[in-house]
């Protein structure tokens, strides 16, 4: 029996550091299925859409593959970098990531159609990936630039 607490648990127990949202003029369920895609193969606009924009997935050297459980998977990388964690809740419209950051993007309905929020929980500066002081200097910027990304994918999808 696996004891180990799901991504979504931990990032669960811990405030959020950091958070930022944004709007589309569109319903919730015309939203989610965009950004809770999570299938095995290439990183790309139409799988994890939230790594979509990170370098590796440009390339072409990320890959998602399934873990074990429901929801649960990892995205490889080319090179020297670990697995990147992710789990997708999609009865509760949302879906986490850990690399050398750990946080959640979550759908909710707001009267303008769909609110997309991204929190970050916590930050591993142990990690291969982690460029020291990014985290404190210019994550809430960057974060805010990705989420951007993100939305105009699923509006352009949308027509929205």
């Amino acid at each position: 029996m696996n004891t180990t607490p799901s991504l979504l648990a931990e990032l669960d127990a811990l405030p959020a550091r950091w958070e930022v949202r944004g709007t589309l003029a569109a319903p919730v369920a015309a939203v989610a299925p965009f950004l809770l895609t999570v299938a095995e193969g290439r990183v790309g606009d139409d799988n994890l859409l939230v790594l979509a924009r990170a370098s590796a997935a440009r390339q072409g050297a990320m890959t998602a593959v399934a873990g074990s459980g429901t929801g649960v998977y990892h995205a490889e990388l080319a090179g020297p970098l670990e697995p990147v964690r992710i789990q997708v809740d999609r009865a509760r419209s949302r879906v986490a990531v850990q690399s050398w950051y750990a946080g959640v993007h979550t759908v909710t309905a707001c009267p303008e159609g769909t609110w997309v929020t991204h929190r970050v929980h916590r930050v591993h500066p142990e990690h291969p990936g982690f460029a020291a002081g990014i985290a404190e200097i210019g994550l809430r910027a960057r974060m805010a630039r990705d989420l951007r990304q993100v939305l105009d994918v699923i509006a352009d999808r949308l027509g929205c």
